[in-house]
């Protein structure tokens, strides 16, 4: 049994490639472990606050020091890295959105990567501070082929993820892409591929 984490970072709803995907992803991961659990977090409809400088002060105050405004600036960080540190299997659904991630996702991400809690900083360099074992997926959208030829280069988006998360400790990141979403001779069949090229290689538990 696995506790699932589906992040989905789509605007445009059930009809998302993004999203589509990353439901085939968390079923695939159900069926490869039985009883497993699955929490759904859309950032769209939750809508995480972009971080000002009341979070950002909090974040580098120690706690000793906190005042109740401190604590109540963190209570979001401290719900989404909760979470995150719960699951077992965390699926981001991340559409390319001119060469990136939607704003949403950055805004989860700045209150889950977090000096002291997802990672240290000391005179030794950075370390991440999420606990080994955790597998996420990463179901990547994208309206033109990204993962090779002349466009390779324009994303910025698989590369920024695995990056981001491997900082704070999560290095065990598969991308499975449905790309070309939106070419002539490829849309159609985009969706259909990308799930049949579904690999889970979480443990399956007995």
């Amino acid at each position: 049994m696995k506790k699932i984490l589906h992040v989905i970072s789509s605007p445009v709803g059930e009809g998302s490639f993004s999203i589509k995907l990353g439901n085939a992803i968390v079923e695939k991961v159900k069926a490869t472990n039985p009883g497993s659990t699955v929490k759904e977090n859309n950032l769209v409809t939750k809508q995480y606050p972009h971080l000002v400088g009341a979070e950002i002060a909090a974040f580098y105050t120690p706690e000793a020091y906190r005042t109740p405004e401190n604590i109540a600036s963190l209570k979001v960080s401290d719900e989404a890295i909760a979470e995150l540190m719960e699951a077992d299997v965390i699926v981001i659904g991340a559409p390319l959105h001119n060469f990136g991630i939607p704003s949403v996702l950055k805004a989860w991400i700045d209150h889950v990567v977090r000096v002291g809690v997802t990672f240290s900083m000391s005179e030794k360099g950075y370390a991440g501070l999420i606990k080994p074992g955790k597998k996420m997926y990463i179901a990547m959208a994208s309206g033109g082929i990204y993962s090779e030829g002349a466009m390779q280069a324009y994303d910025f988006n698989a590369p920024y993820l695995k990056a981001v998360f491997g900082f704070i400790g999560i290095t065990d990141v598969t991308v499975v892409r449905a790309e070309g979403t939106s070419m002539p001779g490829v849309k159609d069949t985009a969706l259909e591929k990308a799930i049949a090229g579904i690999q889970i290689n979480t443990p399956v538990l007995n």
